[in-house]
Order: structure tokens, then sequence, then C-alpha cells
């Protein structure tokens, strides 16, 4: 009588949870009290990423239920090309974008000043 949806309480949230704080303690463990090297630092937590990303998909954002069981592949699909944008667009931005030098004074930071001041004086 009692089918999947008349659940009253939640066991799949709350693992999916528990287990989303387990991989984030245990990420910031290896990041700040392990001592490895930086490299199996980094792999290890885009593991951990991996996996928790897998965990939120399945557990919270129901990636199982459509009409046939399967999974919504074209929302993975289409949820995977939009980070790709949005990292892609965020490196190259961060890598090659504009540089603006306003040409302040020494206490703004400007390696200018020398220079802004001279055209200023001719000017006058």
């Amino acid at each position: 009588m009692s089918s999947h949806t008349d659940e009253r309480f939640p066991k799949k949230h709350v693992i999916g949870f528990l287990a989303s704080i387990i991989l984030t303690l245990v990420a910031a463990y290896t990041a700040l009290g392990s001592g490895l090297p930086t490299t199996w630092i980094i792999i290890i937590i885009m593991v951990l990423a991996v996996i928790q990303a897998a965990i939120q998909l399945f557990m919270f954002m129901h990636m199982t239920e459509t009409d046939s069981g399967g999974l919504q592949t074209g929302n993975i699909l289409f949820g995977f090309f939009t980070a790709a944008v949005i990292v892609a667009g965020s490196v190259w931005v961060m890598s090659f974008g504009y540089h603006h030098d306003h040409g302040g004074g020494p206490d703004e930071g400007g390696s200018d000043s020398e220079e802004h001041e001279e055209h200023e004086d001719m000017d006058h």
C-alpha cells in the first residue's frame, strides 16, 4: 500500500546530504591538513568534486525520473555545455582581458604617474 511517493521520511535526501557533508570534510582535510603534495591534493579534490556532483544530480536533482526510467540525457548535455561555456569564458577573460591602467599616483598603484605628470606640464 505504501509506494515510493507515499514515504514520509526522505531517506534518499538524508543519505545524499550526509554523503555531501562527508565528502566536503574529506576535501577540506585533504587541502588543509593532509600534507600531501599539491598535485595529489588537486587530483583528490577533483575526484571528490565529481563524486559529489553525481550525488547532487542523482539524489537531489532527480536525474533518473523520466517516463522511460532512463537518464535525462538532453538536460545533462545542456548543463555540461553551459558549464563549459562559463568556465572557458571566465578563463579567457581572466587570461586575455583588457588591462585598464588609469595612470594613477603612487598611492593608487599607477605605474605611469611620472609620464602622466609630464604630459600635463606640456599642456600648460
